[in-house]
């Protein structure tokens, strides 16, 4: 984002107070709201602008169209002393997760392990805000989704998955948890959306037009690739197959190619997607003293490899800490065309406009 299409920058507790207040005023259940604005801020707060408090606008949408249930009635039923299934009652995906990990950590502080699957859910913006949850108590996690049709199937000519992200984080003594986030393809459909918001160009080799040609014209992009690109995309496709297995197959709810589109016109039909968390408590495979040190070791000796000139080896997470501790000292940045649209959403929903004025 460069500094001259940023309107302004808010204090990231002032931001996720706007959203949250915004969607209640949408419809939303106030703690379902809060898990949402939380979710979002966090996301924009690490730099992950393409699932962050952009998509403030859309969920609004989407929450009064009555594809997002405004009051949702969650359930958890634990299946085996491991696993348990949380019913988003067609709520909130980021709501849902919440209680999702949180029901993991409980099952995984009994047991050692737990699997929980998510049903009736709806997209669950970045899937790294859960795993964090797990790791800032001590524990392992992963989280995966699958969504609708984005990405073309390697050597394929027509879109089939989604981008179906995969996160994984593990706590790290006197340290911000490792943290891997990212889409089975070689950028999450939302940063396309982003790219266009700011009137920036996407990255060569990425995304293929209506007639399957490379572009890089945001508005003009209808499918990308997955992981591993034109050669080697095999790779990101499997793990895209992995993903609708655990999400899809797994939870009872459609996978990619049936889902209804998360940016199409019908926005009343609950989407029902299923998301899977597996959380680990390290713990019953080592001892703490032990897992802490092989932690350190693989930090400290990563970031200690030889880098090339100008730049420097990162383990998984670094950049997006480094982006929280800028933007925490400095304020999240909302581009300009963003700013116009929550200035409309405060028009629709007769806001105090007051709310966006404390902004650098």
């Amino acid at each position: 984002m460069t500094q001259e299409h940023i309107a302004a920058s808010f204090d990231a507790e002032r931001l996720s107070s706007f959203v949250a207040t915004a969607l209640q005023a949408a419809g939303s259940a106030p703690e379902q709201a809060a898990d949402v604005a939380r979710a979002l801020t966090q996301a924009s707060l690490r730099g992950v602008d393409s699932h962050g408090v952009r998509l403030l606008p859309h969920y609004a949408k989407v929450l009064k169209g009555g594809r997002i249930a405004a009051a949702p009635r969650l359930a958890i039923r634990r299946t085996a002393p491991a696993a348990a299934v949380v019913d988003a009652d067609n709520g909130f995906g980021h709501w849902a997760s919440y209680h999702a990990i949180r029901e993991g950590c409980a099952i995984a502080r009994e047991t050692g392990m737990a699997g929980v699957s998510v049903i009736n859910s709806s997209h669950f913006g970045a899937a790294g805000c859960y795993v964090l949850e797990a790791a800032k108590e001590g524990l392992v996690a992963f989280a995966f989704s699958n969504s609708d049709s984005f990405v073309l199937p390697h050597d394929g000519v027509a879109p089939f998955h989604g981008t179906n992200p995969i996160a994984f984080a593990a706590p790290v003594p006197n340290g911000r948890p490792l943290l891997l986030d990212m889409a089975t393809s070689i950028v999450p459909w939302n940063r396309i959306r982003d790219y266009e918001t700011k009137g920036l160009q996407v990255p060569p080799d990425v995304a293929v037009d209506d007639a399957g040609q490379m572009t890089t014209d945001p508005s003009a992009v209808n499918a990308l690739l997955p992981v591993g690109g034109v050669r080697f995309g095999f790779k990101g496709a499997g793990l895209a197959g992995v993903m609708e297995v655990l999400s899809a197959v797994m939870t009872g709810m459609a996978h990619c190619a049936r889902l209804i589109d998360m940016t199409g016109s019908d926005i009343s039909t609950p989407r029902r997607l299923g998301h899977f968390f597996v959380v680990i408590n390290p713990d019953v495979f080592v001892s703490r003293a032990d897992f802490d040190r092989g932690m350190t070791d693989y930090l400290t000796d990563l970031r200690a490899n030889p880098a090339q000139q100008g730049k420097w080896v990162m383990a998984p997470g670094d950049r997006e800490w480094a982006v929280e501790d800028h933007r925490s000292a400095h304020g999240i940045p909302v581009h300009r065309n963003l700013l116009e649209e929550f200035n409309t959403l405060i028009r629709q929903l007769k806001l105090d406009p007051a709310m966006l004025e404390c902004a650098s």
